[in-house]
């Protein structure tokens, strides 16, 4: 099976349903990488985002119940698959072999 490749918000919108689990749908996403990032995420962007997401196989869907608080609409819940966890799992891993390899006058550079 070939690698994975997800693009830094894909990644960031994975992250943030496995951080989730069982409470992840469009608002709580936006509202948990809002939180977590310090940047302003639109909504629909993290929509789009899930959908493509879910067509790659990351992660899978079901409807949950209707809430008064919804107006009786139902929420779409988020999970991340197997392939999923496998693609972060990948992506962790590169970055820290990406990091381990930085030599420390790089970072000296850099300001830090």
């Amino acid at each position: 099976m070939k690698r994975a490749f997800l693009g830094e918000f894909e990644e960031l919108v994975l992250l943030t349903v496995a951080i989730l689990e069982e409470d992840a749908y469009g608002v709580s996403v936006t509202q948990e990488l809002e939180d977590k990032t310090g940047r302003t995420v639109g909504f629909s962007t993290v929509h789009s985002t899930l959908q493509r997401l879910e067509e790659k196989g990351y992660v899978s869907s079901r409807m949950g119940g209707a809430t008064a608080e919804r107006g009786g609409r139902r929420k779409r819940f988020f999970t991340v698959t197997a392939f999923g966890r496998k693609a972060l799992r990948e992506v962790k891993q590169v970055r820290e072999d990406l990091w381990s390899a930085l030599p420390p006058a790089a970072l000296q550079l850099m300001g830090s």
